[in-house]
């Protein structure tokens, strides 16, 4: 996930050099950069959480970055016909590293569900 996150920020930066610049296409694609490479950069720093709540955080903040990409492409793809198949791909690419953030969301979840109550059956309260 760490080379595919970065790799799909390589790919969609390649994508914004290629446009042609304008009022709009300059506006979603400044915040397209920012949502694609803050992707990988959460998802990083998810790996370096510190518990399995901080891992769990920063993986949300990866998961809403990834759909916010998703949210970007489909606009610049409508404003960009000539680049739809292209735009298409990486909202592709986009919205299956979107579902592999959101089964680790599930599995961390279900990781710290069965954590307390394994401490709350031993009396452990922490």
């Amino acid at each position: 996930m760490k080379i595919r996150t970065f790799q799909f920020a390589v790919a969609t930066g390649k994508l914004i050099m290629s446009l042609p610049p304008g009022r709009v296409n300059n506006v979603y694609l400044n915040q397209l950069a920012k949502s694609s490479s803050s992707v990988g950069a959460n998802y990083r720093a998810a790996r370096r959480g510190k518990s399995d709540a901080d891992f769990l955080n920063k993986l949300k903040i990866a998961e809403e970055e990834a759909d916010e990409c998703i949210y970007f492409l489909e606009l610049i793809s409508e404003f960009n016909p000539e680049f739809k198949e292209h735009i298409s791909f990486l909202i592709k690419e986009g919205a299956e590293i979107l579902k592999i953030i959101v089964a680790s969301i599930t599995t961390t979840r279900q990781k710290i569900a069965l954590k307390k109550d394994t401490n709350a059956e031993m009396g452990n309260n922490n």
